[in-house]
């Protein structure tokens, strides 16, 4: 894939330009007394705080705001299990379009019902069965509406970038190097825009993927240099985390430029919602809360000293779920 198809770290921080007052500059987290357990300093950052709850709204926004409105009266069609479609929904909102949202019928109630609170239009699916694309691509033909697709688009690869920049301005703040950072990894656009960011601003910081077991199609992309294929398309409670496979655009940016991919099991990613709830007082949802989980479980062992970001991508979680993930 041809260079000039890449987002560059140009357009991140024309896309930190657009979102400067509509997203959140979420905070960048530690913990003294954890640091001196750890060995190396811990630093999170919390997107959970983000508008919405998830990063997502970063990419939506600085995707959205370049539509000429009067000229697409269709609005907007996505296709989320439900973080990207409330970062969408929102979006739509604020820009004054009306938004479809392609979403599983199994995606959290939480999730459907922030969609809903945006006035956007749900449209269901079973993820086993049916192609979220080709339902989405549907309506937008039918209502002369533009895709904003959940990772695979330059736009929404900068977005998420800014991330990254945020990291880089506050880890200097505080004064310390960045040595490595964690992402959780879905369709692949989160740590794609922050590796982007990361290669300017963090020189010599490591980046890495992380996912739920079983579904760490980056993880053995990244080790065979193709992109492999999840068998399934359904079986973890990381519900934000099950794209089949990492993006044609996200994975010509972390091929090159991620160290590698980890993983952690379910009930792994349940011990580090508990941590960050009881440590850094965040909820995190289970997708959200995978690259915790990964370090947690010693997947990555950082050198005494080191300093590594982990970002806890998002907090929309069921009450039901995150209570058992909580031992309540």
């Amino acid at each position: 894939m041809a260079d000039k198809d890449l987002p560059s770290f140009e357009d991140v921080e024309r896309a930190a330009r657009r979102i400067a007052g509509h997203a959140v500059r979420t905070p960048l987290l530690g913990n003294d007394h954890l640091d001196a357990r750890l060995g190396f300093k811990l630093r999170i950052k919390a997107e959970p705080l983000q508008r919405t709850g998830s990063f997502k709204f970063r990419g939506a926004y600085n995707r959205i705001s370049q539509i000429d409105v009067a000229a697409t009266p269709g609005g907007v069609v996505a296709y989320s299990s439900g973080n990207h479609a409330q970062g969408v929904a929102a979006a739509a909102a604020l820009r004054g379009l009306p938004a479809v949202i392609v979403m599983p019928e199994d995606s959290p109630k939480i999730k459907m019902r922030n969609v809903e609170s945006f006035g956007a239009r749900i449209v269901t699916f079973n993820r086993d069965r049916e192609d979220r694309e080709a339902i989405a691509n549907a309506i937008a033909q039918e209502k002369g509406a533009v895709i904003v697709p959940p990772y695979d688009d330059p736009d929404i690869i900068a977005g998420q970038g800014t991330i990254g920049i945020e990291i880089a301005e506050q880890a200097a703040e505080q004064g310390l190097k960045v040595d490595h950072i964690i992402a959780p990894a879905s369709g692949g656009g989160l740590i794609a825009g922050i590796a982007i960011a990361a290669e300017r601003l963090m020189p010599g910081a490591r980046v890495w993927s992380a996912e739920p077991e079983r579904f760490d199609d980056h993880a053995r992309s990244l080790a065979s240099g193709n992109r492999e294929v999840n068998e399934a398309a359904s079986g973890s409670i990381c519900d934000a985390l099950l794209a089949r496979q990492p993006g044609k655009l996200t994975f010509a940016i972390n091929s090159r430029l991620l160290a590698g991919g980890l993983a952690a099991s379910d009930s792994e990613v349940r011990d580090a919602m508990a941590f960050a709830f009881e440590t850094f007082k965040l909820v995190a949802e289970p997708g959200g809360a995978v690259a915790l989980a990964a370090l947690l479980e010693h997947r990555l062992q950082p050198a005494e000293g080191d300093t590594v970001v982990v970002v806890v991508s998002g907090g929309n979680v069921d009450r039901q779920g995150y209570c058992a993930a909580l031992g309540g």
